[in-house]
């Protein structure tokens, strides 16, 4: 059973929206600004789209950090986290869609709603950078990937090359080892440029090969990656891999970063290479706009230096938010030090001591959720006879005994039906639009329950020009989402999904935990999720908010 995590904070809407500061990202560097602002008595939200921690998450060691012997990134940066929660800070797990910096009270919009603010702090980070090869673009999700964590499970057995030499590059490559028959790394430059202990353990490995002086000239296939060619840029020789007859194989790209500028591009001012420029207080050239972490200039990119600029920012956005307390009167409500009801810290992972699926923590915060739902709601329940279906089975009895709001019905199983699942119905009998199937515990815990409280109402706030366009859509469409319950980018295009379809009863969405449906990943040959069919056309993947996906339905043909 993949333990369930939950944030608070993740399912209400703020009580009241004004806030001293409101950090958009919520990697190191947005953690300790909070720590620091939420200390100083200062009322801040961290609003992030994916996963608390950042990048750094999926570093399996870290030993560099001082004071830190030995860790990993997730548990360094949850404990950041908590530290923060502890002295009040909030956190809200959505994307911020846009920002309006005129005028003293900033405007943060986000898919929960408008956060107003005298200051922002700007933490997104950066992504993954495409390399630009023939068919990457074509193949991804079909052999070509970005994140070890999220698809180096589709790859067992199988051969993996992994483009790049920087510390990425190196650290995935030994982590992929852990599924792929063999890994081969493919360095454009002389050697790697990460540190000495970091390159060592990926080239002493003895199912890696390293290979320098390469580049990639493409890859070509059908329905994935069949071939892949590349060239020593120093001889010119050309060397062609094929996979064997009925083999598929995956090239993963680590390639380096873009700094995530979007909101602020065509505001603030940005350098050459897209990256914020700030003074030496971190101040960006927009008044009460800060950055902080690897969205700016910088020559080292590591936690460290990414807590420092928290740090630095949150002191200066701590005189900006005085100042502007007193200049407009307003002084938004700090939360109260160690409250637990509003501390965002999430459920530990741990069953209860009562030996249930959910910790003490999270029936409180379940609790919470079940108070604002506004219908009762059936959990039908589609069962055979492999253990998982027991799993499920106990699984949503524990959860529909926490609240009167819902109740379990076990239905016979009928031909077709990708057992086992959970259809979520209203008690009127009408059409389901929401089936997981599996058992949706990891990353799809929150996802599983934000669709519960969207499907029961009021729901997460949209925007009454959404509302209008989702409401307009006038022919049926199912929407197949195949997950990893790993993955942390999975839930944002499940709950976006999960909210349209519970806005329309002309839409429904099912969510398969490809884990216990292998015969989906065979038969759309998913190499990467999330991965997305839309009335059963070609495969879509990457995550999406409710605009994106909207965007896509209206102009899907049926």
């Amino acid at each position: 059973m993949n333990c369930c995590r939950m944030v608070q904070g993740v399912f209400m809407e703020p009580m009241e929206n004004m806030y001293d500061v409101v950090v958009v990202g919520g990697g190191p560097a947005g953690l300790t600004a909070a720590l620091y602002l939420a200390r100083a008595r200062y009322r801040v939200v961290v609003v992030e789209k994916e996963q608390f921690g950042g990048q750094i998450t999926i570093t399996s060691e870290v030993v560099n950090y001082p004071g830190v012997a030995r860790t990993d990134g997730r548990a360094l940066t949850e404990t950041m986290r908590k530290q923060a929660a502890d002295f009040g800070a909030e956190f809200l797990l959505t994307e911020a869609t846009g920002l309006e910096l005129d005028g003293d009270i900033k405007k943060v919009r986000t898919g929960r709603g408008t956060l107003s603010c005298f200051g922002v702090l700007l933490a997104t980070g950066a992504h993954p950078r495409m390399v630009g090869f023939e068919g990457e673009a074509d193949f991804r999700g079909h052999g070509v990937a970005y994140c070890a964590t999220c698809d180096g499970e589709f790859f067992t057995g199988k051969e993996v090359f992994v483009v790049g030499g920087g510390f990425a590059a190196a650290e995935e490559g030994v982590f992929l080892t852990k599924y792929a028959r063999h890994v081969t790394i493919l360095i454009r430059g002389e050697d790697f440029t990460c540190a000495k202990s970091v390159a060592d353990a990926a080239r002493n490995h003895e199912k890696i090969t390293v290979l320098t002086n390469v580049e990639v000239q493409g890859v070509y296939g059908n329905s994935a990656v069949r071939r892949l060619v590349y060239r020593n840029i120093v001889t010119g020789e050309t060397t062609e891999y094929k996979a064997p007859d009925g083999e598929t194989f995956g090239v993963f790209v680590f390639a380096g970063y873009e700094p995530a500028t979007a909101l602020v591009d065509g505001r603030a001012a940005l350098d050459e290479a897209g990256y914020v420029v700030t003074d030496k207080n971190q101040k960006t050239s927009v008044d009460g706009l800060y950055a902080a972490g690897d969205v700016c200039i910088k020559s080292l990119r590591q936690v460290v230096t990414a807590v420092g600029d928290g740090a630095l920012a949150a002191t200066e956005l701590e005189r900006y938010a005085a100042e502007m307390q007193k200049k407009t009167g307003r002084k938004p409500a700090a939360r109260q030090e160690g409250s637990r009801e509003n501390s965002g810290s999430a459920a530990a992972s741990s069953p209860s001591d009562a030996g249930g699926f959910f910790s003490e923590e999270i029936v409180a915060q379940l609790h919470s959720v079940f108070e604002k739902m506004a219908r009762p709601l059936v959990l039908k329940l589609l069962l055979d006879g492999r253990p998982v279906s027991a799993e499920l089975r106990s699984y949503m009895e524990e959860l529909a005994g926490l609240t009167d709001k819902l109740s379990v019905e076990i239905v016979e199983s009928s031909a077709g039906a990708e057992l086992p699942c959970v259809q979520v119905c209203l008690p009127d009998g009408s059409r389901t639009r929401m089936t997981f199937h599996g058992v949706p515990g990891g990353h799809e815990f929150t996802s599983f329950v934000l669709g519960l409280y969207n499907m029961s109402g009021p729901g997460q706030a949209l925007d009454e020009e959404v509302r209008k366009r989702i409401a307009a859509i006038d022919r049926d469409i199912e929407m197949q989402i195949m997950v990893s319950l790993s993955c942390t980018m999975c839930p944002d295009l499940v709950v976006a999904a999960q909210r349209i379809a519970a806005e329309n009863p002309r839409i429904r969405t099912d969510i398969y935990d490809l884990n216990h449906f292998p015969e989906m990943k065979e038969k759309y040959q998913v190499m990467s999720v999330p991965c997305m069919i839309v009335n059963g056309g070609a495969p879509i993947f990457g995550k999406k908010n409710v605009e994106q996906l909207l965007a896509l339905l209206e102009g899907a043909g049926t």
